[in-house]
Order: structure tokens, then C-alpha cells, then sequence
């Protein structure tokens, strides 16, 4: 038995480290699955970091309206939508929304 070992010797050992290698190739934190994620999670992250600059662009904007040229046909339209108020002889449908 120890001479059939001692004469596969370099058999073993590259049988070894070859799934040593293979197995920490595949999993682990530097491996096949770990990138994956990591390449999914910065996906995620580039189109979250899109929609947020698209958000700020907008609120940028809608600031400006507000504050360097004061937009009154802005402000008319922020009182209808949050104050619920319209014109003279104006009526005003409110429609709910049903969550079913």
C-alpha cells in the first residue's frame, strides 16, 4: 500500500489540487457565484442610480419653477393638486382608487 502511494505520488497530489483549484474556482468569495451576484447587485445598483438622478433632475426643475421665475401657471396647477381647489363655476371630481 505505501509503495503503490509512494509510486502515485504526483498522481495524488495533482488529483488534489486540481479540486482544490476547481472547487475554489466555483465557490468561495472570489468565485464563479460570488461574481455573479456581484455582477447583479451592480446592475441593480447602476439602474437605482439612474432613477435617482432622473428624481433629482426633476426635483431640480420643478424647484426652479418655484424659486428663479416664479411660474404662476406651476403654482395653479400645485393648488388644484394638493388643495383641491378650481375656478369659479368649476367642479371638481375627486376619484379613489380601490387597492383590490
Amino acid at each position: 500500500m505505501l509503495r503503490l502511494i509512494k509510486r502515485n505520488y504526483f498522481l495524488l497530489i495533482s488529483v488534489f489540487l486540481i479540486f482544490y483549484f476547481g472547487f475554489n474556482l466555483v465557490s468561495g468569495e472570489r468565485g464563479l457565484f460570488s461574481y455573479i451576484k456581484k455582477k447583479e447587485l451592480l446592475s441593480n445598483l447602476k439602474k437605482e442610480e439612474l432613477s435617482l438622478i432622473s428624481k433629482i433632475e426633476d426635483m431640480d426643475h420643478k424647484n426652479s419653477l418655484l424659486s428663479t421665475n416664479l411660474d404662476l401657471d406651476y403654482i395653479e396647477t400645485l393648488i388644484r393638486e394638493r388643495f383641491l381647489f378650481g375656478k369659479k363655476d368649476e367642479t371638481i371630481y375627486i376619484i379613489k382608487k380601490n387597492d383590490n
